[in-house]
């Protein structure tokens, strides 16, 4: 993926309406609410993005870029596939934990029908996820770890569900519950499940 650059301003634009999205969905962000809480004027605003829509967009953007990158990181030492499954989950509990403001745009339905640019950035970073996670599979059905009973396909599909509807359920409790710790019995069932 090009490299993206955003100023220290958008970013810290975008963090601030992940956290709104967070506490209000979509419909709290607006971005009146967003230069309320960012205290600046909605002018201002409009000096780094055009519209609501654009910083969705540039949120999204940045997600798979940093997807990328720290995926990328997070699996190029480990040398066997089922140690390269539990690094790049584990790379998004540790992000998630972080940025808990972030799971909202990452896994909401409810943006997907807010513009085409927005579907389109959702889908790129699910193809980011594809990208890291297939080579895994492929290679752990070849040597033997997972399951060669199962499509690599259908593999993929159960395993991001099962993350989908964890961060779900995490979100939905507040974000109360340890996401790594959580994450990690996850990570396990998942390989006793795919062995």
């Amino acid at each position: 993926m090009q490299e993206f650059k955003i100023s220290k301003r958008q970013h810290e634009i975008i963090d601030c309406a992940g956290k709104i999205l967070s506490k209000s969905g979509i419909s709290g962000l607006t971005t009146k609410n967003l230069a309320l809480e960012m205290k600046f004027s909605e002018s201002a605003l409009y000096r780094h993005f055009k519209s609501k829509g654009k910083i969705v967009e540039a949120m999204l953007t940045y997600m798979e870029y940093d997807m990328d990158q720290r995926l990328g990181e997070a699996i190029k030492s480990k040398k066997t596939p089922v140690e390269q499954f539990i690094a790049m989950f584990s790379s998004q509990f540790d992000f998630f934990s972080e940025n808990s403001h972030f799971v909202v745009a990452a896994f909401s339905d409810g943006l997907m029908e807010e513009s085409k640019e927005i579907n389109r950035a959702i889908k790129k970073i699910m193809a980011v996820k594809y990208k890291h996670l297939m080579p895994i599979i492929k290679a752990g059905q070849k040597q033997g770890d997972f399951t060669d009973k199962v499509n690599s396909k259908q593999l993929i599909h159960i395993v991001m569900g099962t993350f989908r509807l964890m961060m779900f359920k995490w979100r939905m409790d507040d974000f109360k519950f340890n996401l790594k710790k959580e994450g990690d019995k996850h990570i396990q069932t998942l390989l006793t499940l795919m062995s």
